[in-house]
């Protein structure tokens, strides 16, 4: 036996309330975004139980995925998102929950307003009907997406019933070149081990390579976790993780600063601490990556060609492609850089943050967007917009040809007026690429924001190291 625990056992280990027979345990949830789409049956379930909330102050609700982003400010002009935002509104008004309104400050996706006010911490338990609740692991948070059944327990009672993961470490060492993303490590880690291949864990990022990594880069890898089979991405909060953290409207502050970063500091996995797998990425191996199929797992470097499922032994996996490659309209053997964009989207809860806004706008800078290709950035939330306006960034995307929207999901999800027609094909910097995900009949290549700016200038795939 040993005392040695990984993060993930410290988070886990310090929120179990009792253990349940069948093997699960009831854990305390300190923190829950809501958000339009996923919360009206959980309110409906505490109005019907007669239930209030158990704890108001522990929950942020705000309007992200059906909201508009051309215009803001008036009637919302679709009715089912007008009902939808509607109907939020009235329920956190009823219920007594904190809002960021479609008009403040603090409206935005849920993944990038819990960092931004502060909302999001070390050492605590975060859920929210999304599947990308993974990202807040990034600060050393225990954070994962719940059905809509469960968010009404949290609401009532501030606990969930969950079954305990295992454990891998994903390992990165080595340098990597300046324009390969925490996106293209993401996709690339997703297409080794596979869309299935962390089911039942949660993934721990280490090494000097995660270290260095800023917050927005740590939290893409941990959102685009769920995309691996994990619920669960975590790395451990450091100094990084403090200087992000320190002055938010939300964060702890003068003595309680003080005695919170000394309890964060001891959530580092122990030395020695075993883990059940582990996986290493050399990092100078990694090239841009490109999906080229309709899958997260179906991505390549981007100087690779689009595969032949011939090639492919396995029978199950050789359909999938063949039903890929069908869907996306291309053909075995063909240059991914020969592949023609329709549309690109720069934005999502995976790199809608502004350093990604800086990276795009580094490669747009002084160029044009090519003929015939529509381009449009969304930023992540509202302060990021207002943050990239103060740098100039908007007048970059503008100059050069890109629409310049307000914050919400937008193009990553299609629940409102930004999609694909059939047949269009997207440079996407969103997290996932399934069949009609941005549109009926819409086509997907998931990459990096510098990717998807180097696709939008040429009109294809194209690889953003030849921008260097």
């Amino acid at each position: 036996m040993t005392n040695t625990r990984t993060l993930y056992e410290k988070l886990w280990d310090s929120h179990v309330i009792a253990d349940m027979p069948g093997g699960a345990s009831l854990i305390y949830i300190d923190r829950h975004i809501v958000h339009e789409v996923s919360s009206p049956q959980a309110f409906v379930a505490l109005r019907e139980s007669g239930r209030r909330l158990r704890r108001p102050d522990t929950h942020l609700s705000v309007a992200d995925h059906a909201v508009p982003t051309r215009v803001r400010g008036g009637e919302i002009p679709d009715p089912q998102a007008r009902a939808q935002v509607a109907e939020l509104e009235d329920n956190v008004a009823e219920f007594g929950m904190p809002y960021a309104g479609l008009e403040s400050a603090e409206q935005g996706i849920v993944h990038v307003i819990g960092p931004e006010t502060g909302f999001t911490l070390p050492g605590t338990t975060i859920v929210c009907g999304d599947s990308h609740t993974t990202t807040h692991g990034a600060f050393g948070a225990l954070a994962f997406g719940i059905g809509a059944s469960e968010l009404g327990t949290v609401m009532a009672a501030q606990a969930l019933p969950q079954a305990k993961a295992r454990t891998m470490k994903v390992e990165l060492v080595g340098e990597r070149h300046r324009l390969v993303s925490a996106k293209d490590i993401a996709l690339a880690l997703i297409a080794r081990i596979g869309a299935n291949g962390a089911v039942g864990h949660a993934i721990e990022y280490v090494g000097t390579a995660v270290s260095a990594m800023s917050m927005a880069e740590r939290m893409t890898l941990c959102n685009m976790t769920i995309e691996a089979g994990s619920r669960i991405g975590l790395v451990a909060p450091d100094e990084v993780t403090f200087a992000y953290l320190n002055g938010r409207r939300l964060a702890p502050n003068g003595p309680q600063w003080t005695a919170a970063k000394a309890y964060w500091r001891t959530l580092a996995s122990d030395p020695g601490a075993a883990y059940d797998q582990t996986v290493t990425l050399e990092l100078a191996q990694i090239a841009p990556q490109v999906s080229w199929g309709t899958s997260p797992n179906q991505t390549l470097p981007i100087g690779a060609a689009v595969p032949d499922p011939a090639t492919i032994a396995d029978a199950s996996q050789r359909r999938e492609a063949e039903k890929a490659i069908a869907y996306m309209g291309l053909t075995p053997g063909q240059p991914l850089t020969s592949v023609a964009v329709d549309t690109v989207f720069i934005g999502s809860c995976t790199n809608g943050r502004i350093e990604d806004l800086r990276a795009a706008a580094g490669i747009v800078q002084g160029r044009k967007v090519a003929t015939g290709v529509r381009a449009i950035v969304v930023p992540g939330s509202t302060a990021t917009r207002a943050a990239a306006e103060a740098e100039g960034l908007d007048r970059v995307f503008l100059d050069a040809g890109f629409e310049w929207r307000f914050a919400g999901c937008s193009m990553c999800v299609a629940m409102n007026d930004d999609r694909l027609s059939p047949g269009e094909r997207c440079a996407s910097t969103s997290n996932r690429n399934f069949e009609g995900r941005q549109g009926p009949g819409g086509r997907t290549h998931l990459m990096s924001p510098a990717m998807a700016a180097a696709a939008a200038v040429t009109g294809h795939l194209a690889d953003v190291r030849e921008f260097a």
